[in-house]
């Protein structure tokens, strides 16, 4: 029960590869005495088309290669300049340095290939070295183009002849079977992978390995906010964990923020205590942690927050999994994937009983707004900004405005809406009503007047269509002679089981603007209802009418919980609506009362048949068959057959109609 999307996340986060790592025997000398250049590689099935080697800016070569070469030394220090992170990469145009280095294919002895410094190499994946394919990546198809590198193409689609296929501007990453590739050629790219593997691992050059993404996480930080990292640094024993007995370690609340750095490395006291092993004077670690350690098992903490260990394993076997996370996306591969690491290894330690922290994730939209700009750039608050049919402007000068697109609400681009004057305007509750009914709560919402208003205007129609149910409810005290109800309050009741069904299925999904809009649907029932009740209300109009009141507002409560109190209370109640048990419907009154279903003659349809829609297959055979539209068009032949697809159509079949 988590997105997919965040699901995909985590798992590219994770990014676990099976690929091959082997060696390139160095042809020549090079810096510092190499012999060979490492690789890892997901795509051993491609070598014979490698046309060169790179190496990552900060690989050990690299920084050999750079001692003393002033060129060297430049391109690497520009890669750099550009940033580390596999996003910088992947935008900045693939530059590399020849380093006039050459390495021997492992397979063909008469041939070398080029070394390059190359600046979309990272080194925190794999061994920080590849070899280029240039015709079925797309990346080095580019750097192979941009230095005039030869393009090979070893993976033939099924429907070309390796003789004519060529790669001109785009790699070939799609299917096929080796060629131009001696011992492969003709198999298929995973047994071609298989069957490299195996060569490399049978002649000593490399070995099968399955690579991650993941690297360690530096869990500590240098300020003052977090929890103290229990050890002890002390001279001559070393790194001391601090006993349990002095557990927890508190912050000092003396402290100044006036200085420079981390106020806990300059406390006069604080850090200063002896070791616990040797009783000599030592220090406190003044790092605190990663608040995402905290944040990756409080929820465990939760299930017994006075237990006197980390967890209370009853507690937590009890209330585990959280049955329901609900929180932003940008936490996909931070918070959320740390609790899941987190999980696993408190299980291990005997501290959960579970390996995954959440059963169901819900992942909600952000609240958005147009942006503004003054005409020197700088950013502009709604508030500041007056719109009509001439353009926007600001409010105090008069002076144009640009309006941008529609973003996140944040406080750099001041598209914010202040909460506070929304609520004193139209309430707390109307707020809510309108960011629930605008569109899915996963997607994005946009902030408008317009909205705000439709949803202002909707509070103040049901406020006063309830209110003044419950004055005629009051004051109703003699009822038409008749207690059987009237056409329009079996439908109303119909309608109001109806949508405690719908909208209780939907706010468990969460539908919250599905179930928006069937509650716009019923007050309007509800409303027509009312209508019919200005004559006069038999006993048992006026219960259907009383009970189709209470729903509607039992039903909005969730959404409107202040407006639900005050309507609860105009209907005569003494308790709090947000106290009484959410309303039940009877199945009887939800399902349809009957169904049309269009008889086919050969596919023509030749006429309609009500039912009821539990009927059965043979007797809406039999009913279709009676019809006289339908009698008439068989000219009394038999059918062939008769297909009757349940609540959809029947279809009678006839030879030479």
């Amino acid at each position: 029960r988590w997105p997919e999307k965040v699901r995909l996340m985590q798992h590219n986060w994770i990014g676990r590869s099976s690929g091959l790592t082997f060696r390139f025997q160095l042809a020549g000398a090079a810096p510092g005495g190499a012999e060979s250049v490492e690789v890892f590689t997901t795509r051993p099935d491609t070598i014979f088309g490698a046309s060169f080697c790179a190496l990552s800016v900060d690989h050990p070569l690299s920084a050999a290669l750079a001692a003393g070469n002033a060129p060297s030394q430049a391109f690497i220090e520009a890669a750099r300049a550009l940033g580390t992170s596999e996003e910088a990469l992947e935008k900045a145009e693939k530059e590399g340095w020849d380093t006039g280095l050459r390495v021997q294919h492992p397979f063909l002895p008469e041939i070398t290939l080029p070394v390059y410094l190359a600046n979309f190499v990272l080194m925190d994946y794999g061994t920080g070295a590849i070899f280029g394919c240039p015709a079925h990546d797309q990346r080095d198809l580019d750097f192979a183009l941009k230095y005039k590198l030869p393009v090979l193409p070893v993976v033939i689609p099924a429907e070309e002849a390796a003789e004519s296929f060529k790669v001109d501007r785009e790699a070939y990453t799609g299917p096929g079977r080796l060629a131009n590739s001696q011992f492969l050629d003709g198999l298929t790219i995973d047994a071609a992978k298989g069957a490299v593997i195996a060569r490399m691992e049978a002649g000593g050059l490399g070995e099968r390995k399955i690579q991650y993404r993941l690297r360690d996480w530096g869990i500590s930080r240098q300020r003052y906010w977090g929890c103290p990292i229990p050890v002890i640094h002390c001279p001559s024993c070393g790194i001391v964990p601090v006993p349990k007995t002095d557990l927890p370690v508190l912050l000092p609340e003396d402290v100044t923020f006036e200085g420079q750095g981390n106020p806990l490395a300059s406390h006069p006291t604080w850090k200063y205590v002896a070791c616990p092993q040797c009783g000599e004077p030592a220090e406190r670690e003044t790092d605190t942690f990663d608040t995402f350690v905290d944040s990756s098992w409080y929820f465990a903490r939760f299930c017994d927050a006075d237990a006197p260990s980390p967890t209370n394993l009853e507690a937590v076997t009890y209330w585990l999994p959280v049955d329901q996370y609900i929180g932003g996306v940008e936490h996909a591969i931070l918070h959320l994937l740390y609790s899941r690491y987190f999980s696993r290894i408190m299980k291990q330690t005997g501290h959960l009983s579970v390996s995954e922290p959440f059963a169901g994730l819900f992942t909600q939209g952000m609240v958005c707004h147009e942006t503004y700009r003054a005409e020197d750039g700088a950013w502009l608050e709604p508030d500041d900004v007056v719109k009509d049919a001439s353009g926007a402007r600001q409010r105090e000068t008069g002076k144009p405005v640009v309006v941008g697109p529609v973003e996140k609400m944040s406080k750099s681009k001041k598209n914010t809406v202040d909460p506070e004057a929304i609520i004193d305007q139209y309430g707390a509750d109307t707020a809510r009503w309108f960011m629930l009914s605008d569109s899915p709560p996963e997607r994005d919402v946009e902030w408008t007047e317009a909205g705000i208003e439709g949803a202002w205007r909707f509070t103040n129609r049901l406020w006063r269509l309830i209110a003044e149910i419950a004055a005629r409810l009051e004051t109703q005290t003699e009822a038409v002679s008749t207690d059987t109800p009237q056409a329009a309050f079996k439908d109303l009741e119909r309608a109001s089981h109806r949508t405690i069904a719908a909208i209780t299925d939907d706010i468990e999904a969460f539908r919250f603007n599905k179930a928006v809009a069937r509650l716009y649907e019923f007050a309007g029932a509800l409303a027509t209802a009312h209508k019919h009740a200005q004559s006069g209300l038999a006993a048992g109009d006026a219960a259907i009418l009383r009970q189709a009141a209470e729903t509607a507002t039992l039903l909005v409560a969730p959404m409107m919980p202040h407006l639900a109190e005050e309507l609860w209370a105009r209907l005569g109640h003494s308790t709090l609506a947000a106290q009484t048990p959410w309303p039940t419907f009877d199945p009887s009154l939800v399902k349809d009362e009957a169904i049309v279903l269009p008889v086919q003659i050969n596919g023509k349809k030749r006429a309609d048949l009500s039912v009821d829609p539990e009927i059965t297959r043979e007797e809406a055979e039999r009913l279709a068959l009676d019809l006289d539209p339908v009698k008439k068009a068989l000219g009394g032949q038999a059918p062939t057959k008769v297909i009757y697809v349940p609540g959809r159509i029947i279809n009678v079949v006839v030879k030479n109609k």
